[in-house]
């Protein structure tokens, strides 16, 4: 009995807590603090929730890695910004190089001139605008959706970056003579100087003047229609465009004379008037309905094309998807159908069935085709045995002007040719043709090294580099000859859908809607000759984005 008390007595002594030892001053001793911190250290500590941790770190990558982005994308465009800003030194004049004469600053004439190595040559340009025009995006300067300048290159932003001098000219050419090798040109600015028309010679002439507008001779047209191939057309379209709906708002109007302000006729199916009709419709949709909409259920889109079908060069379920995306967009698609007067109010149409119709209308826009200048047809009229096609100029398989010693090269609109009148025609022969130029110079470097070696003396050395020349001669003379690679076709229809036509592998691609027409902007884009149209582009549809598009009138 004695013993078990014991026996407890012993363990609740084990199990009683040690007495606390205090230092001097009461506090627990610096043995026990540094066992307690111990021991609080060793426990395992429970981490707090890293969802708000991970999160802000990932915004932190993705910011570092946009503003990295940032940086580095704005140092290279300012980078080529500058450089195309700082044109450097260039060589005059050689009285002893070939003088070539290029006639015409659109696709085929900027082309060669990008791709031409101007060491070998003294060039002149001779055009009436000192600018390359982007045709493709002019419909969308017609709405605002692009500004004029955005589609401008001036001429001198490509020759000033050229190896030697290249003369530009602000001038109409009035006369070529293949004969005497001149042309003849005149200042038809508003001002002139002292000299306003002159003739130089050439050895060269590239031909490049393009096409006028073709109105077949339909009354009215010239008076009455806006066109669509200058800047001044889109301009002018827009102008009329908005004094239209400012007319239709003015106190009193009458519902038939609104609707016949508001009424819009195209004419022509081809990408020209089915893009300028899809932009009127966005016009309509994203701006007019907010600003106007006591006026926006009466505008009318008319698209009148004289063949079967509009876009007749693309694919046929591409023409169906355009024109069932044209009939959801509420526009008019008039098959068939021919122009027999443009008058001030209205435009007299011919219907499938031969009846004749007057519709009222207040604005028409005339895109139907092309013609030959007036220049063109002078020269052409200089040959007679060898130009008769009533197409345009008779060119060889190496663009060589039929009638002529070779002296003259023409390209573009104004020819008559298997190919279509389109940009990706004239923008491949310009570049072609740099490169015959380029093997020219080389036949003519080799002949006057040729020459050098006939009068020297006879030597083994000089028997064996003119053997050497005489081969590298035969093969600078073999010209190889003008093949066109078509890239395929491409064109807006509205309400963010394009259309596409593409080659692949031995067939045709076609596609069409809003991925189609991402990658519409994004070949136009790639397409401008120098990132400053590419700024400019982009930072307009940016602001269209943004804003809208602007509806006052100047």
């Amino acid at each position: 009995m004695q013993v078990a008390r014991a026996r407890s007595a012993v363990g609740r002594s084990l199990v009683r807590p040690r007495p606390t030892v205090l230092s001097a001053h009461g506090a627990p001793s610096r043995a026990q603090v540094l066992r307690r911190f111990e021991s609080t250290e060793a426990a395992p500590l429970t981490p707090p929730p890293s969802n708000f941790k991970s999160k802000s770190q990932r915004f932190l990558q993705v910011l570092g890695g946009v503003t990295l982005v940032t940086i580095v994308g704005s140092g290279v465009l300012y980078y080529y910004a500058q450089k195309d800003r700082s044109p450097g030194p260039q060589l005059p004049h050689d009285p002893t190089k070939k003088t070539i004469v290029v006639l015409g600053s659109g696709w085929g004439a900027t082309s060669l001139l990008k791709g031409l190595d101007t060491t070998e040559y003294n060039v002149i340009v001779v055009s009436p605008k000192n600018y390359f025009l982007f045709t493709p995006l002019l419909p969308s300067v017609a709405v605002g959706t692009l500004t004029p300048k955005a589609i401008l290159q001036p001429t001198r932003y490509v020759t000033r970056h050229k190896p030697r001098q290249v003369s530009v000219i602000e001038a109409t050419a009035t006369n070529v003579d293949p004969i005497a090798k001149t042309v003849t040109f005149a200042d038809t600015s508003e001002i002139q100087g002292q000299v306003s028309s002159t003739t130089i010679q050439y050895d060269y002439l590239v031909y490049a003047v393009g096409a006028e507008v073709q109105t077949f001779n339909i009354p009215g047209v010239r008076e009455n229609a806006c066109f669509m191939k200058e800047m001044e057309d889109a301009e002018k379209t827009q102008r009329r465009f908005l004094d239209c709906l400012e007319s239709a708002a003015f106190p009193g109007q009458s519902k038939e004379e609104i609707d016949r302000l508001l009424h819009v006729v195209v004419v022509g199916g081809g990408p020209t008037g089915v893009e300028l009709s899809g932009e009127i419709h966005d016009f309509l949709e994203e701006d007019l309905r907010s600003w106007y909409p006591e006026l926006a259920n009466h505008i009318r889109i008319s698209l009148v094309e004289a063949l079967p079908s509009v876009l007749p060069s693309f694919s046929k379920q591409l023409i169906e998807y355009t024109e069932s995306t044209f009939k959801e967009a509420k526009i008019d698609i008039l098959t068939k159908t021919m122009v027999k007067e443009v008058r001030e109010k209205s435009v007299v149409l011919q219907k499938p069935d031969k009846s004749i119709v007057e519709v009222p209308c207040g604005l028409v826009v005339w895109a139907a085709g092309n013609t030959h200048r007036k220049i063109t047809r002078d020269l052409m009229a200089k040959l007679p045995e060898h130009q008769t096609n009533r197409r345009g100029i008779t060119v060889d398989e190496y663009l060589r002007m039929a009638g002529t010693d070779g002296s003259i090269f023409a390209l573009g609109d104004c020819t008559a040719t298997s190919y279509a009148p389109t940009a990706q025609v004239a923008s491949q022969q310009g570049r072609y043709l740099a490169r015959v130029f380029e093997q020219l110079a080389k036949r003519d470097n080799l002949q006057a090294r040729l020459q050098l070696l006939e009068t020297a003396p006879e030597a083994e050395e000089a028997k064996a580099e003119k053997g050497s020349l005489q081969k590298q001669l035969a093969k600078a003379e073999k010209l190889r000859p003008f093949h066109y690679s078509h890239q395929g076709s491409l064109a807006y229809i509205g309400s963010e859908k394009a259309i596409a036509d593409l080659p692949f592998f031995n067939g045709n691609l076609a596609t069409g809607g809003v991925a189609t027409y991402l990658f519409w902007r994004s070949a136009y884009i790639s397409n401008l000759f120098s990132w400053r149209n590419r700024v400019l582009v982009l930072t307009d549809w940016g602001k269209v984005k943004l804003f809208g598009r602007d509806v006052s009138r100047e």
